[in-house]
């Protein structure tokens, strides 16, 4: 009989969110419990009520650990292209991909159906910190640029593809609008 190699807390905790990503990105937020994340890392149900306490608590925290990874790349970019490296589109399709690709749109959304909406309290918070942090734009045009970069990556995550069909626009509308949006308030800040 195969025993299973004793976990730390933060180790297993981990484990759990990278198992719990991987469901989301390839099931939906919907297939985010914790029964199917117990299986994908041969844990018990309990062992992941333990860590969690709900299937609701462990998609707070995969939204947590989501943005924090998502909010790092974005620092990374940021600062590339402050030192001449990368571009404005860098940051806009590392946005785009957080909510479409990786599902950070379709959690988000999850989270407010099923009412779990103090759960997007600490995602709100990481974006607001990095903002504050990398302080690339002055005052309210840095925050007006965010949350319009935000609301149009998450928008373009839930219907980009078939509104971008249905009004004859390329696939790519919505990140070249947000890409030009943020040339103009990187221009008028400098």
């Amino acid at each position: 009989m195969a025993t299973r190699k004793r976990l730390s807390p933060e180790e297993s905790r981990d484990a759990a969110l990278e198992a719990a990503r991987a469901l989301l990105i390839e099931a939906g937020p919907q297939a985010v419990t914790l029964k199917a994340v117990a299986a994908m890392i041969g844990r018990t149900h309990a062992n992941l009520l333990h860590h969690f306490g709900s299937a609701a608590e462990l998609q707070a925290d995969l939204a947590r650990y989501l943005t924090g990874m998502i909010c790092a790349k974005i620092r990374d970019v940021v600062l590339a292209n402050r030192s001449g490296v990368g571009s404005p589109r860098d940051v806009v399709d590392l946005t785009f991909d957080a909510f479409d690709r990786e599902g950070a749109g379709a959690l988000a959304s999850w989270m407010l159906l099923t009412g779990n909406r103090n759960a997007l309290d600490p995602i709100v918070e990481t974006i607001h910190d990095l903002v504050i942090e990398l302080d690339e734009f002055g005052g309210e045009t840095r925050r007006d640029t965010t949350l319009a970069l935000t609301l149009m990556a998450l928008g373009d995550a839930l219907l980009g593809g078939p509104l971008s069909r249905a009004l004859e626009l390329p696939r790519t509308a919505a990140r070249d609008r947000a890409e030009a949006m943020l040339r103009e308030a990187m221009e008028d800040a400098g």
